[in-house]
């Protein structure tokens, strides 16, 4: 078995170094003991396969039906190299002394053995060096090699058989066909179903991923419960030309390569062909009647295969996109989060700002109360006055505190309703302190009877900041020493709605980026994510309305969003 890389070498989980071994020491070394141990396994396997698949001896060639021992050796030649033919000469010994009891000589069963295990371990080197056979067969370019290389193969293999029996005297001319037909057929059928199913499987939990046996269990018991009742009403007829109605079998492996993929199709072709084996032999079929139905088998085999894996190539092309799909709302959601994070020290700055002249005067009003109140004759009515306007400074202080934390609180979205132009004063209260290091001016044009719409403040507040500190960055970034920003709302009909719009008189947008400003990714900046717009897109939208560049011009650059007034609203 090995570790498959699937664009690069395989690693030999069998080809472990063995452990030094004193000069003295006559212990085999323990590293050989688990590649001798599947060897062996191997090798029962493939002879037991043998024996299930009815082998028999044609003029000396081990014909069967089908070849499943071959399959999964093959498998494992593809996995782990040509050093496993060595399983495929044993187990070709074994099946024409043990199981056929062969009366051919032994230069000739080693010959014919020979010439099996080094024809296939030859394809095998070729699909994986030469043709770069992706084993876990992720894409159609894959399953074509590997049907071409199996049956490309199963004929090299067949010919040379016959010329060499040939060679021998043990075939004549005639029977070249005959011989060369039966082995080729269950040497391709043996590879086509039986190598794809043993390549998923040996890779499962790696880069394969073949599904859970458990969730296509239903789906393959229906599989099952169709092909034998199918083949049933096909072979137990005993008509001359029962394997015409062979078709019927394309429903469940076509059905069932559509559910599950490749490997839905690799199951559901190997329970066809084991039933249609089973059956041919207990009805008693000649060899002529098990090539007609293996020929038709080979075309299935071909059909579930192709129809499988392109199945499986869009399954995991969807699931592909709904992996980065996922990874950009995450990337959207911290982006959001860090673009809130990366404006607390601006806004640490502003609300430093903002609440030092209410506390100024807060303190002065106090300091005024005491003294009168500590004078002779004190004056109340003024101390009164005072300390009610000292309240009044403190309320503000603390109003400048709250919005800010609102601005900055975490979670799910707040619907409220919101006013327009305090919530735009609220804003550019958090930009003031950054635009005017900038040197730039920030004019609010809006009119106090806006009417109201309904959505996230905090969220809209968000799409404001984040379209004045472009502007504000991109003025900075000119070096423009008379920078000028008007944010205006107004309401317009036809439909109902509020528009805003944050213009500039910065360098303006490139033309290269006009079209593609929203989407994720795209920025002018050198260290910017190119997220902003791009999350302002999706507030602007959650909130059914839409944003758009304007003007792209230098000088005057503008960006405008509108917000759906409701219907009572509008009337």
């Amino acid at each position: 078995m090995q570790v498959i890389n699937q664009n690069g070498p395989a690693e030999s989980v069998l080809s472990t170094k063995p452990e030094p071994v004193g000069p003295s020491s006559s212990v085999m070394p323990r590293a050989y003991l688990p590649r001798a141990l599947v060897v062996a396994t191997l090798l029962v396997a493939y002879v037991i396969f043998e024996w299930v698949s009815f082998i028999h001896e044609y003029k000396g060639l081990p014909i069967t039906p089908w070849n499943p021992g071959l399959g999964l050796v093959f498998a494992l030649m593809v996995i782990g190299g040509a050093r496993y033919g060595i399983v495929l000469f044993a187990g070709v010994v074994v099946a024409e002394i043990i199981l056929l009891q062969s009366n051919l000589k032994w230069p000739i069963i080693l010959g014919i053995s020979a010439i099996i295990a080094a024809g296939y371990s030859t394809i095998a080197v070729v699909l994986r060096k030469t043709l770069r056979l992706d084993v876990g067969l992720h894409h159609l370019r894959d399953v074509l090699i590997l049907l071409a290389g199996g049956i490309s193969g199963a004929a090299l293999v067949a010919l040379l058989l016959c010329l060499f029996l040939l060679a021998n005297a043990q075939l004549n001319l005639a029977d070249i066909v005959v011989a060369a037909g039966l082995l080729f057929i269950g040497d391709a059928i043996g590879i086509g179903v039986i190598t794809p199913l043993a390549l998923r499987l040996a890779l499962r939990g790696r880069k394969s991923s073949f599904r859970s046996l458990r969730a296509m269990l239903p789906d393959v018991a229906l599989c099952v419960a169709v092909v034998v009742l199918s083949l049933w009403a096909i072979v137990g007829s005993e008509k001359v030309d029962d394997f015409k109605f062979f078709y019927v079998l394309f429903l469940p492996v076509v059905a069932i390569a559509l559910r599950n993929g490749l490997d839905g199709a690799c199951i559901g072709l190997t329970v066809t062909q084991l039933a249609l084996v089973g059956l041919l032999h207990r009805y008693g079929y000649d060899a002529r009647a098990f090539a007609e139905f293996q020929m038709l088998m080979l075309v299935l085999t071909m059909t579930g295969l192709i129809v499988g894996v392109v199945v499986m190539e869009r399954q995991n092309a969807e699931g592909a996109v709904r992996e980065i799909e996922a990874l950009l709302r995450t990337k959207e959601a911290e982006a959001a989060h860090a673009t809130r994070t990366n404006l607390v020290s601006g806004m640490a700055a502003a609300i430093a700002h903002e609440i030092n002249q209410p506390m100024t005067a807060a303190r002065a009003l106090a300091r005024s109360a005491q003294h009168i109140l500590r004078s002779p004759g004190a004056d109340l009515a003024r101390a009164d006055s005072n300390l009610t306007t000292m309240i009044a400074q403190i309320d503000h202080a603390a109003g400048v505190v709250r919005r800010m934390r609102d601005f900055l609180r975490r979670g799910r979205p707040h619907v409220s309703t919101i006013d327009i132009r305090s919530m735009l004063e609220d804003t550019l209260m958090l930009m003031r302190l950054e635009a005017s290091t900038n040197q730039v001016r920030i004019e609010l044009v809006a009119s106090a009877a806006l009417p109201p719409v309904d959505g996230d403040r905090t969220q809209l507040q968000q799409v404001v900041l984040n379209l004045v500190r472009n502007a504000i960055e991109a003025i900075a970034e000119a070096r423009q020493v008379d920078g000028r920003i008007r944010v205006a709302a107004s309401r317009l009909d036809a439909p109902a709605r509020v528009e805003i719009s944050v213009s500039d008189n910065g360098p303006g947008v490139d033309s290269g980026l006009a079209d593609r400003l929203f989407d994720p990714l795209t920025t002018s900046k050198q260290e910017g994510l190119g997220l902003g717009l791009a999350i302002c897109a999706s507030i602007v939208e959650s909130h059914r309305g839409r944003i758009w560049l304007q003007s792209r011009d230098a000088g005057a650059t503008e960006f405008r969003f509108s917000l759906p007034l409701e219907q009572s609203q509008a009337t």
